[in-house]
């Protein structure tokens, strides 16, 4: 999720080659990457060096801009596909082709993104779009958009 903690990183993520100003193309991409890509895509795409969740559910890469910090992106994988992809922290510069950035305000999230219903999260909220094939999260936290994601169709977005 989101807001993932430096710890849970901590354990074994470094940087890979993430953009710097990712894109969120709603039911589409994030940072690039596409629901059902093959891991073999991902490292093309990110680079090789990533961390690897400990405690997830399912097989979990995390990309960070420095070894040992926060901010990037996580790319789960479900028969060595991706399932999920998601923000961590609030990267810099990331934003979606709908016109929201991260920092943005609940109510432009509603203006910008069309419709949406509401996943309480532990912690924090999301606001998630759903189409036949994918559901795109808008992660708000303390009054403003944190962080994306994107899922499998009526996969939770909390992590």
């Amino acid at each position: 999720m989101a807001l993932l903690s430096a710890a849970a990183l901590a354990a074994s993520a470094s940087a890979g080659r993430l953009p710097r100003d990712g894109t969120l193309v709603p039911g589409h991409s994030l940072g690039g990457i596409r629901l059902g890509e093959s891991m073999h895509a991902v490292r093309a795409a990110l680079g090789r060096r990533f961390g690897k969740c400990n405690n997830c559910v399912r097989p979990t890469w995390y990309f960070t801009y420095k070894p040992f910090t926060s901010q990037g992106l996580a790319v789960e994988f479900v028969h060595r596909r991706v399932s999920g992809i998601y923000t961590l922290w609030q990267p810099a510069g990331w934003h979606a082709t709908n016109g929201l950035r991260l920092g943005a305000t609940p109510l432009e999230v509603h203006r910008r993104a069309g419709r949406l219903h509401t996943i309480v999260c532990s912690g924090y909220d999301a606001q998630v779009a759903d189409r036949p094939d994918s559901r795109t999260a808008y992660y708000l936290y303390n009054g403003s958009l944190w962080g994306f994601g994107l899922f499998l169709a009526n996969w939770s977005p909390c992590r």
